[in-house]
């Protein structure tokens, strides 16, 4: 904990792991897919060696900072690309901390080869605001919810990174996806999302919500995210404008905002309801995950448990009672109503 706060990074979703009990292979593998990751180096792994075992495999898209000697009058704290890392020399007490760099595609419209879902690391995102995109498990389960058709009209509202819309997109390639981001370094970066994605019918609104969708048509479905404490009244706003048959899904984080919310959705469905889901990501299930000699076993990336709030009213030739939509530590609930 101390290294990631030397760097300021987060280390709650980091791929930690303890290199003298496992193997280079397993964990070049592992760091391949993950966004931060933590080391504890060892002699035989020493922090040159295992940037130079991670660029003999190709994986060279982080920033990489060694740790030395915390919490002593000598610490030290090395800043560099894993080929500046591989020329050095450290200290034998040290971590070594991985931050993945916002990672492009060789070519623009080649990001991401999944209609949906596509891996967190496939989009540019905003850093120190972390959060400000959709986990794609999450991602997943709103985009089925919306029951999107080819010609849909969909906003996305507080679309952050735009994961939500840009995979929307690709769903309603006919139809159009309006992305309302009031932030205009988020706005700038769901355009460059879009391009790397090769999506052309997105459109991406700065303003903010309510206002920035008044000119806009009126959608077929709408995912509502990162609303903070407007969230009922976006919510409110938005499903009058929805069209008859529409669904709706949002994402609130906090539990006033998931009551509020929920009444709402309940005064509009008499279906509503609520699922809480928790995503943890790993290769081994907790139970056959040994730890190695020292301690400090590797501890698998976890999404923020979040709760889950959904509803809709039965439309024509849908009968089902609800729908399944996950969300956050503090609950972050995501709800999912027909008109």
């Amino acid at each position: 904990q101390l290294a990631f706060a030397r760097v300021k990074e987060s280390w709650e979703e980091a791929f930690l792991a303890n290199l003298s009990g496992q193997s280079i292979e397993r964990v070049v593998d592992r760091v391949r897919g993950s966004d931060t990751v933590g080391l504890f180096t060892s002699e035989q792994w020493p922090p040159a060696a295992v940037a130079r075992a991670l660029l003999d495999e190709g994986v060279d898209q982080f920033q990489a900072y060694v740790c030395e000697n915390l919490g002593s009058p000598d610490e030290r704290v090395t800043q560099g690309s894993l080929a500046d890392i591989a020329k050095d020399s450290f200290g034998p007490l040290n971590v070594m901390i991985l931050v993945r760099k916002a990672r492009a595609a060789a070519k623009p419209g080649q990001a991401g080869t999944r209609l949906f879902g596509n891996p967190d690391e496939c989009f540019l995102q905003s850093r120190p605001k972390r959060g400000l995109l959709t986990p794609a498990e999450v991602r997943s389960m709103a985009l089925a919810e919306m029951s999107l058709t080819p010609t849909s009209v969909v906003w996305d509202v507080g679309a952050g990174s735009g994961s939500v819309g840009l995979e929307a997109a690709r769903i309603a390639p006919q139809g159009t996806v309006h992305a309302i981001e009031m932030d205009p370094d988020d706005h700038q970066l769901i355009r460059e999302n879009a391009r790397l994605f090769g999506v052309a019918n997105l459109n991406p609104v700065l303003g903010r919500a309510p206002e920035a969708w008044e000119s806009l048509p009126d959608p077929d479905a709408i995912y509502v995210g990162g609303s903070g404490r407007e969230a009922a009244m976006l919510v409110e706003r938005a499903w009058e404008r929805l069209k008859h048959g529409g669904r709706l899904v949002t994402a609130c984080n906090s539990i006033e905002n998931l009551a509020a919310v929920h009444a709402l959705l309940r005064s509009r469905s008499s279906d509503a309801a609520y699922w809480m889901v928790n995503v943890a990501r790993g290769v081994e299930p907790p139970q056959q995950r040994e730890e190695p000699p020292g301690g400090a076993a590797e501890v698998p990336p976890r999404i923020q448990p979040e709760d889950i709030l959904a509803g809709h009213t039965a439309g024509p030739g849908r009968k089902d009672p609800g729908v399944l939509l996950p969300a956050g530590r503090l609950p972050r609930a995501q709800a999912v109503v027909q008109h």
